[in-house]
């Protein structure tokens, strides 16, 4: 080769002889997966830790179907009805009946804090997150039963909380009997709230999804499977007692653009919704009594004016389970929904600020399928087409999975709690993530960690406990 008149020498290059070449073939140990956890997590469970799985989810299965049948029983008592929901047995009910009863729940419900004052907090959240993931267990299962009997008087709260209580506290002990290390038996208190959840709601999938991105923040790997197996555990072993049909009942429904337009416009309104109720949750939890006097006065004076309420509006006892049925096809009129999206947050609030026990899962429900129906009712006015009950089921995940900053559990619990919302995936992902996004930038907590008995800002010396987890797969 010539280049500018002077000769250049150009070498060669040539690839070695294919014998004498190293290849190195990628192995297992090697391997680049991203998904495949390392053998150090998953090792460290041992044969105890899978045992004690399918122990938790037995016995979160159990205690689900027994409060569930508990429930039932003192309803049918209290309200004089055999068979069949919980507001047609209200309704036929007596005036002087509906402020009686109510006037009895708040007895129970304040000689019962009277009686377990002693005792640490039930919460979930505050046992994982302040006292090391330690729930006692005869004193978690008097609150649950407790919580379980409040509600089927009429109070206006969750029924999920009591068999969290159970299945969390049988997981601590559990886990304490068999010695597991700190972050295990965090893990498993998890689990076990989630399994408790799944079992009484027919959601394996959602209470797992619960358990790991609502109370425990992180989604990783080698935590999915052990929350998967309790809650499947768990709704297997209550089938036994309890229905595997889905918890609503609705008809099919499908996609629509005027549903894709409100999603996105309502998602952030949603958020805000979500922002309110949270803070109105936080307050009342603060002005819980403190006094001996004020825990018996307070649950009588609010359950009572509840019952006297219920007189014209019977949809505000329980924990909102008819309400939402209803919502969700289109059986409540907008004046109806207009008085309940005031009064039932506010009766709520009034319950939890009572001291009583209670979950909070169905009334956030509840208050987000009531915001999307109303709001749903006016939007139809100017775009008809689409029916009336998506709009609620939109409303009710967005409300739901801001209040919760569950984004994903939200979507899940709506999806198995109805088992026809699937049709309606993109706009409850549109108004999903728009509601969650602005609770975040406004910076609520979500409606459990709003709860906490003590919080960091409230006691410097108080810290909740992040680091029971591995550094590999902490949140």
């Amino acid at each position: 080769m010539i280049l500018a008149g002077q000769p250049v020498c150009v070498r060669r290059r040539t690839a070695p002889p294919p014998s004498r070449r190293r290849v190195r073939l990628p192995t297992v140990a090697r391997s680049a997966q991203p998904n495949v956890p390392g053998r150090g997590i998953t090792a460290s469970y041992g044969w105890r830790f899978w045992l004690l799985v399918a122990l938790i989810g037995v016995g979160a299965g159990l205690a689900g179907a027994a409060l569930i049948g508990l429930l039932r029983a003192v309803q049918h008592l209290a309200w004089n009805y055999s068979s069949g929901p919980f507001l047609p047995g209200v309704e036929h009910a007596s005036d002087a009946r509906r402020v009686i009863v109510l006037a009895i729940g708040g007895a129970v419900a304040g000689l019962g804090a009277l009686a377990l004052a002693r005792f640490p907090s039930g919460e979930v959240s505050d046992a994982l997150w302040l006292r090391g993931a330690r729930m006692p267990l005869l004193p978690s299962l008097a609150r649950g039963v407790h919580s379980i009997v409040i509600v089927a008087l009429g109070a206006s709260l969750g029924r999920e909380g009591a068999p969290q209580q159970a299945g969390a506290a049988w997981a601590s002990t559990l886990s304490d009997r068999a010695g597991l290390p700190d972050w295990q038996r965090r893990l498993l208190v998890a689990c076990g709230a989630g399994a408790g959840m799944a079992a009484v709601y027919n959601v394996p999938l959602g209470g797992a999804l619960f358990a790991l991105e609502v109370l425990l923040g992180t989604l990783t790997l080698p935590l999915v499977l052990p929350a998967l197996a309790t809650s499947l555990i768990a709704t297997a072993v209550a089938w036994i007692a309890l229905p595997h049909a889905p918890t609503y009942e609705i008809p099919q429904y499908d996609v629509h653009a005027s549903l894709v337009v409100w999603a996105l416009l309502v998602g952030p309104l949603a958020g805000l919704a979500a922002v309110a109720w949270v803070r109105l949750v936080t307050r009342a939890h603060a002005l819980r009594p403190v006094s001996r006097r004020g825990r018996l006065l307070a649950p009588l004076l609010v359950f009572t004016a509840l019952g006297a309420l219920a007189i014209s509006y019977p949809e505000l006892l329980g924990n909102g389970k008819p309400v939402v049925q209803l919502t969700l096809v289109a059986g409540i009129g907008a004046g109806l929904l207009a008085v309940l999206l005031v009064l039932k947050p506010l009766v709520t609030a009034a319950c939890l600020g009572t001291g009583a026990p209670g979950g909070l899962f169905t009334p956030t429900l509840a208050y987000g399928v009531i915001f999307g129906g109303l709001l749903g009712k006016a939007w139809s006015e100017l775009w008809p087409g689409a029916p009336l009950g998506a709009y609620a089921i939109i409303g009710g995940a967005a409300v739901l999975g801001a209040a919760m900053q569950g984004p994903l559990a939200a979507v899940v619990l709506l999806l198995e709690l109805t088992h026809h919302a699937d049709g309606l995936m993109v706009p409850v992902l549109l108004a999903v993530v728009g509601a969650t996004v602005v609770a975040r930038l406004a910076g609520a907590p979500s409606i459990y960690s709003a709860r906490l008995t003590a919080r960091p800002e409230d006691d410097p010396g108080t810290e909740p406990e992040h680091d029971l987890l591995p550094a590999a797969i902490a949140p």
